[in-house]
């Protein structure tokens, strides 16, 4: 499995390569002021950053009891970034709906496409992170 100081590499990372892609992104396309989108992005960033490091801890240590190893095959993949949207969607939505001012159902649809491209930018990033830095407990999958 991966260590401590690994994990937290993976998750700033993957948090500051999102903040920068989605921030101007979101506020053009829902015409948000950039102040506003940023500021929802940095605290989503935050809670996601804390999600990622406990989801992948838990995800991982569920792999490694089933399996004795952490490798994940493309539908593994698929089901982790699913899987941790699913988490950080139900997390977030009244934060969303609070902070840019929208009801429950507005705000589930703004949420639905941040996690529509978190979830393929998850699965395209962690499968990039792990031939940049191959966790050692991991088996060719």
């Amino acid at each position: 499995m991966r260590s401590r100081s690994d994990r937290i590499r993976q998750a700033v990372s993957f948090e500051l390569i999102g903040l920068a892609a989605v921030t101007p992104f979101g506020a053009w396309l829902y015409g948000f002021p950039l102040f506003d989108m940023g500021a929802i992005s940095v605290i989503s960033s935050l809670v996601a950053t804390c999600w990622n490091y406990l989801f992948n801890r838990i995800f991982d240590g569920t792999l490694q009891r089933m399996n004795g190893h952490t490798g994940k095959t493309t539908p593994l993949r698929i089901l982790h970034a699913v899987l941790f949207e699913a988490g950080l969607l139900s997390i977030l939505l009244p934060v969303f709906s609070w902070w840019l001012g929208l009801g429950l159902l507005e705000s589930f649809v703004v949420q639905m496409s941040f996690a529509f491209f978190y979830t393929v930018y998850t699965f395209v990033f962690t499968w990039g992170y792990d031939r940049l830095f191959p966790d050692p407990g991991a088996r060719t999958a």
